[in-house]
């Protein structure tokens, strides 16, 4: 299977680790990762099966992570809309036109971003945990309590010159976000250690985007007018960050959106073992794109 890995250029000056899964000619699956995530977050095998079944996947380091530029600690040189605008910039360093664009997390709401202002770009959307950029939702649940205290109770930050450290500390990271029983520490563990060898500053890829997203410019558009894009939203149902109304919500404000629910799936990409229903439903409504059928419907599968 072909892979090829560039840089390509951003605004601001920074330059972005891309990688092309597949084979050029078959339609772009476009990935983009949660916070202070790398293309690592989104596993090979994961990518390998998607392009297996004749998708190009692309998936890219954002800001402050992986190869791509890195920013001193605690004063990240970009926006989050410049995260979404860095999006573009992927499929204009690849020349693609447009894309099957799919978020997690962070990444969801950049989707949601592109599909509001760049909306010729994207043949598709697919949200992964995530919530609503905007106040469509109206009141939703807020952090599940068991993630509440993980996140009021953080260690401390490792020696980030202890590569062995800092490899642990990312995987308990990731542990509160995991669906109860679901959290895969090996897994978890090989994703980290590709994360430490292949990033710049680990430390800046903590610490930086959240402040980045604070400082996020205001979104143009609302969800609703996104009736005419065939839109997928995948949320699993132990999900501590966004409860599951938030996918609901979303389902519901993007007007014939499908929602699957991934049974006992917390906050993360779908994990190996939902990954058969995941590809399959991911290549189903990117294949179905020119006739996706109005008129909102959800479901809950078995991971």
């Amino acid at each position: 299977m072909r892979v090829e890995q560039r840089t390509v250029s951003a605004g601001g000056g920074a330059e972005l680790c891309v990688e092309a899964i597949g084979d050029p000619g078959a339609p772009p699956v476009l990935l983009i990762a949660g916070a202070s995530a790398s293309m690592d977050f989104w596993d090979e095998d994961l990518c390998r099966e998607l392009a297996g079944h004749g998708r190009l996947v692309v998936r890219y380091d954002h800001r402050d992570t992986g190869r791509s530029t890195s920013y001193p600690v605690g004063a990240p040189g970009y926006t989050g809309a410049d995260l979404a605008a860095d999006a573009v910039a992927v499929l204009d360093g690849l020349t693609i036109g447009r894309a099957h664009v799919v978020g997690v997390s962070m990444g969801g709401g950049i989707a949601q971003r592109l599909a509001l202002e760049h909306r010729d770009r994207l043949v598709t959307v697919t949200l992964v945990a995530t919530s609503p950029i905007d106040d469509s939702g109206g009141a939703l649940p807020g952090i599940a309590p068991r993630l509440r205290t993980a996140l009021a109770e953080p260690g401390p930050d490792p020696d980030f010159g202890d590569r062995e450290a800092v490899i642990r500390h990312l995987v308990e990271n990731e542990r509160p976000y995991a669906g109860p029983g679901m959290f895969d520490e090996p897994r978890r563990r090989a994703i980290a250690t590709r994360v430490v060898e292949r990033s710049r500053d680990v430390a800046a890829s903590l610490a930086n985007h959240g402040l980045a997203i604070r400082a996020e410019e205001p979104v143009r558009g609302r969800l609703r007018e996104l009736r005419d894009l065939p839109t997928l939203v995948v949320h699993g149902t132990e999900d501590p960050l966004f409860p599951p109304q938030h996918g609901r919500a979303l389902a519901e404000a993007i007007a014939g959106a499908r929602l699957v629910e991934l049974e006992g799936v917390g906050h993360e990409v779908p994990p190996p073992p939902t990954w058969r229903l995941f590809v399959d439903t991911l290549v189903e409504h990117t294949a179905a794109a020119s006739s996706a059928p109005r008129g909102s419907s959800s479901e809950t599968s078995q991971s």
